[in-house]
């Protein structure tokens, strides 16, 4: 049985490691903010983009995938896949859930995978399962830039355009909101081009051809979708560390009550037996 010391020393050790982890909540909830703006005012730029790839493909000119390496449709016989995870946990079960997929997603598959890491939690994991790990990226921080990701894009550009891949997908956890964050794997080339109705086909000019501003505007579309995919892995990042460090802080906060009453009845029950002890000792001296 533990002595009142030892659980007060308990008591106190509990309460030390809920400051940390409310200190870690509060920076986490700080964090989650910017990176919930960059999230929400990125996506409409990534949806715009793809609209205009669609109008550009849809335009009544040569055949667009065979002058445009991006978007050639070919038989499959190498999968490429960028994994996109946290550099550090605390997170709860956001990259477990994430290594999950990407684990289902390979065995899944008849072609053999290679795989491009973004992140320490998604290398470790990659290089536990004997994947096929072909480049890693990490410590890009909390606030990255379009330019952080250039080399990532482009090296998932040379990848497809050489025929080292014939498949690239994309492996993240997508930002629904502050309490919900999901695995997403996303195929990202070839480029598939919506389907346009005849109205929607016309009604705009580019200059100088349709075709170079499609090859030009190609590479920006995989750059802004790997960037978009790493803005919303952090913002699902925060979320859920500020999640799992608010939840450890209630639990630090009932495991000191809970001990708090066990050091209370320890006391009680050595108070009891000293005042029998007393009242014993009493009783033998009048006897």
């Amino acid at each position: 049985m533990p002595s009142v010391r030892d659980i007060r020393r308990r008591i106190r050790s509990v309460d030390n490691t809920g400051k940390v982890t409310n200190a870690m909540s509060l920076i986490a909830a700080s964090k989650m903010r910017r990176a919930q703006n960059a999230v929400l005012q990125g996506r409409p730029y990534a949806e715009k983009i793809l609209d205009v790839i669609a109008h550009l493909a849809a335009q009544p000119t040569d055949d667009v995938s065979a002058s445009q390496p991006l978007l050639q449709v070919r038989p499959v016989s190498n999968i490429a896949v960028l994994v996109i995870s946290p550099d550090r946990g605390l997170c709860g079960g956001m990259h477990a859930n994430l290594n999950r997929r990407v684990g289902q997603f390979i065995l899944d598959q008849e072609a053999p995978v290679q795989a491009i890491a973004v992140g320490r939690k998604g290398r470790d994991f990659m290089v536990r399962s004997g994947s096929d790990l072909r480049a890693v990226f990490t410590d890009l921080g909390e606030t990255p830039q379009l330019l952080d990701t250039i080399a990532i894009s482009q090296l998932l550009i040379d990848a497809y355009s050489e025929e080292q891949a014939d498949e690239v997908y994309l492996a993240y956890t997508r930002f629904n909101s502050t309490l919900s964050q999901t695995p997403v794997v996303a195929r990202l080339l070839p480029i598939t081009p919506s389907e346009l109705s005849g109205p929607q086909r016309v009604g705009y000019y580019y200059e100088p051809d349709n075709l170079t501003v499609l090859r030009n505007l190609l590479p920006r579309f995989v750059e802004m979708e790997v960037y978009h995919a790493l803005l919303e892995s952090i913002a699902s990042e925060q979320s859920a560390r500020m999640v799992a460090m608010r939840n450890a802080t209630d639990n630090a906060k009932q495991l000191s009550e809970d001990l708090t009453l066990v050091m209370n009845k320890l006391r009680q029950e050595s108070i009891t037996n000293e005042l029998l002890d007393l009242i014993g000792g009493m009783a033998v001296l009048e006897g």
